[in-house]
């Protein structure tokens, strides 16, 4: 079974969680001090990305996903309704 991450991948999270136990990994644009962890893997994962490694893709929301259900959801039930 092939793995779903990249030597980049590897590489760069764990850069990025040696940075956050040592309180230099900062975010984005604010520039604060990163001390989650999963916003250590976030970021690393992120900067692969960026670089080309093998990552997969971000997911969507759940919630652009259940109202896009509902609308098709509730446009099939009005034209069940007109028909008769």
């Amino acid at each position: 079974m092939a793995s779903k991450y990249g030597k980049k991948a590897q590489d760069k999270v764990e850069k990025a969680m040696h940075e956050r136990k040592h309180g230099t990994l900062k975010s984005g644009k604010s520039g604060k001090k990163v001390t989650s962890r999963k916003q250590a893997i976030a970021i690393g994962l992120s900067e692969a990305r960026a670089e080309g490694g093998k990552v997969p893709s971000k997911k969507s929301s759940k919630s652009s996903k259940s109202s896009k259900s509902r609308k098709s959801s509730k446009s099939s039930k009005s034209s069940k309704s007109k028909k008769k």
